[in-house]
Parts: C-alpha cells; structure tokens; sequence
C-alpha cells in the first residue's frame, strides 16, 4: 500500500516531470473541491479572453475558415473545431473574421445536438444519450485543457477518461506518437504496459526500493522520460504514419499540445494555427516528418511554400510548437536539481492546501523561468547596441581620416609629380591608329 500523501506526490512528479496536461492546464484539477466549483460556474476573476481570428483558405476548392490560436488558447477546442470546419461539417458565415470561445462551444453544443443518429435501436439510444451527458458535463474543459494520459504501446491508446468521450461522440480520432520501440528489450521491460501516471509512480517507488534490480529498472524508465520529453519518438512517427489514413482529419497530442492533423500522399501534415501566421495566406500546413519539430511549410494544396516573413516563421514555430515543450522542459530540470521536501509538509495538510502548495511552487518555477529568459534577451539587446555603436564609431572615424591623411601626404605626392609628369609625356607621344 502507498504511504500517506503518495498520491498527491505523484500529482506532482507528474506535473514537473514533464506537465502532461494540455497547453491550458488547470489548477482546480488537482482536487474535489476545486473541481466541483467549476463545475457549479465558478471562474476565476480576470480579464475576458480574446478572440480568436479566423482565417480564410482554400481547401478543396472552397473557401473554410480555420480558427487561429492567440498566447495561451484552448488549443483541445480549437483543434475538434478545425477538424469539423475542414471537415464542412461546421460552417460559419462567410467573411466572419474574429469569433470567441463562447461562440465556438455554441457551434460544437449545437452539432452535437444536431449529429445524433437517427434510426439506431433503444439500447443504442440510451448508450448515445449517456455518452453524451456525459461529454457536455465535460464539455466546458475544452476552453482550458484536458487531461489525457497516454500510454507507450500504441498511436491510439490512452488511459480511459471522460475527455476522452468528446472525441469518440465526435468520432473524431485521437493519436499520439509516444511510444516504446520493442526492440529496445530494457526499455520495453522497464516501461511495460504502464499509462504515463503509473510510469512516474513506479519511478518514483522503484527509487525508494532497496531491491537493485527495481532501482535499475526505475532508472532506465526515467532515462526514457527524459530522453522523449518531447513525447515523440521516430518508432511512434512510423506507426503514426502507418495508422492514419490517407486524407483522414484527426487531432494529434504532442508536446502537451492538440493540434488538427491530416494525412497526404503519406506524408503527415500539421495545420498551422498560430495567429502569427494569420496574413500568410499560403501558409496553411506543417509536415510532420521528424521529432525535432522543424518542419516544412505548405499551402492549402501541400505545395511547398515558405513565409514571406523568414521572422513570422521563427515566432510562429516558437509560440506554437516550442513554448510548452521549453516551459515543460525547464520544469523537468528544475524538479531534478530541486525537488519539494516532503519531509517539511506538515502531517494532516488537506488536499486542497496541498494543492495549493504544489501550485505555488509551479508559479515559482514559471516566474523564474521568464525572468530568466528576460535577463537572456536584454543581455542579446545589449550586445547589438554594442555592436551598433561601435559601428557607428568607425564609420566617424573614417569619414574624418582622409582629410588628416591629405595634409600630411602632400610632401610625398610632390615627390611623386616628377614621375607623374614622365608619365603624361609617354602618353602624348602614343600615336592612336
């Protein structure tokens, strides 16, 4: 049996290993209490979000909407609508440039209403209306994240939650490419069938065991997390390719972000969300054909077609692709160098207190990491000023040098005049033919 609190520990070794939530987790996850006031409506006081911009393609010869992503957007909602929206089973007004997260869930509240079969039997029935309570009763974490908890054997395994009934009442596939390769035999011993929660609960039971064999294995698992944080492996990328289907519409996890994703002439292709990409018309997709995340962009047709912008191109990977794998990873390396001392947490602390604590701690680890990031940029800034400077000083100094140089060089050109004067001679005595 676990000690007390070791399940709000592995709360938080999840949290810091690699913050497998999505790119909007939510704090009020980590306990009942909090859950049940989001359920009841409550939400956190703050400035309404923005809204997001639509942006207009040309897919398959007819103009759809995607829905653009803006610093830290729920980017679960966004990618089930883009699929919908491609898919022409959602449509919006033509020419419609902005539309809120409000208005996205009324569309997908809507669709859902209006998608239920019709001619099914009364088991079936029954088994739909259940599914479907109980997605709307979920429904509304899509505007923050959800919580999916992948496991290493397979593209479409996951740990059953209720998120995961959105996409199954959407039939909309979910994939991942987080998987073991099964010839690595130690990794694959190591890793077993264990569903991301149970890997860093067994890693962090196997540190505490006396038996050799499970420190080992427990080292080899972590070796594995740290080794994949991006939580794409190229064995994953080829089954990836392998499962979907040409032409499929489906929604990709990776790197703690959803994204819309579409299979063409074999080759993987991500949409291009970032709203920093919202005036590249060209710009549509991504493919997907490494786990560096460096890949190439396409228009609507998958013809190759780089931004106008070579900086557009560096803000919309980075926003969209590298924050929260640099933020997670920065969290990994923080909790290995500073782990929480559990043995400074009163006994008795309820849950919820608990909770807090682990939040706080987060926020702390979030904050430094910016104001290191900060202090990065303004020493760069600084460099260039230096660099500018300096410049400028040198095209000062050698625009006042020829004159100096004229005065004192006179002595030596009338020294030369005698020569120069041999010259002329030469030349006017040359007969032109």
């Amino acid at each position: 049996p676990s000690p007390p609190g070791e399940e709000s520990r592995s709360l938080d070794s999840l949290d810091s290993f690699s913050n497998l939530h999505s790119c909007c987790p939510s704090s009020s996850e980590l306990n009942s209490d909090a859950e049940e006031a989001v359920v009841a409506g409550a939400s956190p006081e703050g400035p309404a979000p923005e809204p997001h911009h639509i942006k207009w393609v040309r897919w398959k010869e007819e103009n759809t909407p995607v829905i653009t992503q803006n610093e830290n957007g729920p980017c679960p909602l966004l990618a089930i609508m883009n699929v919908l929206l491609l898919a022409w089973k959602i449509k919006l007004p033509p020419m419609m440039e902005i539309i809120t997260a409000e208005q996205l869930m009324e569309y997908l509240g809507d669709y859902i209403l209006d998608a239920k079969p019709k001619e099914i039997s009364e088991i079936q029935r029954l088994n739909y209306e259940q599914n479907m309570s109980d997605a709307m009763a979920i429904l509304h974490k899509l505007q923050t994240g959800l919580d999916v908890n992948v496991k290493f054997t397979g593209v479409r395994v996951f740990e059953y939650t209720p998120e995961c009934i959105v996409f199954d009442l959407l039939d909309i596939p979910l994939y991942h490419g987080w998987l073991v390769d099964p010839q690595v035999a130690d990794i694959v011993k190591a890793v077993g069938n264990c569903s991301y929660n149970q890997l860093v609960e067994k890693i962090i039971s196997c540190k505490q065991s006396e038996n050799s064999e499970l420190v080992s294995e427990g080292f080899v698992a972590e070796q594995f997390l740290n080794n994949t944080a991006t939580q794409l492996t190229y064995h994953g990328l080829c089954e990836l390719t392998s499962a979907v289907q040409e032409g499929e519409l489906c929604v990709f996890f990776r790197n703690n972000h959803f994204s819309t994703m579409t299979k063409y002439k074999g080759q993987l292709y991500l949409l291009v969300t970032d709203q920093g990409f919202l005036t590249e018309e060209k710009v549509v997709w991504e493919s997907l054909h490494n786990v560096d995340g460096d890949g190439n962009f396409c228009d609507s047709e998958f013809h190759l077609r780089p931004p106008s912008d070579p900086e557009t191109v560096y803000r919309g990977q980075q926003d969209q692709i590298d924050q929260d794998y640099l933020m997670a990873l920065s969290l990994q390396q923080e909790q290995q160098n500073q782990e929480i001392n559990w043995e400074q947490i009163p006994e008795g602390i309820s849950d919820l207190e608990l909770a807090k604590k682990l939040q706080e701690e987060e926020d702390r680890r979030a904050s430094q990491y910016y104001q290191e990031q900060e202090q990065a940029a303004a020493q760069v800034q600084g460099w260039l000023f230096c660099s500018q400077l300096y410049f400028f000083t040198q095209q000062v100094q050698g625009a006042a040098s020829p004159a100096s140089g004229r005065q004192s060089g006179s002595n030596e050109r009338k020294r030369k005049e005698p020569r120069e004067k041999e010259r002329e001679k030469e030349k006017n005595s040359c007969v032109l033919l």
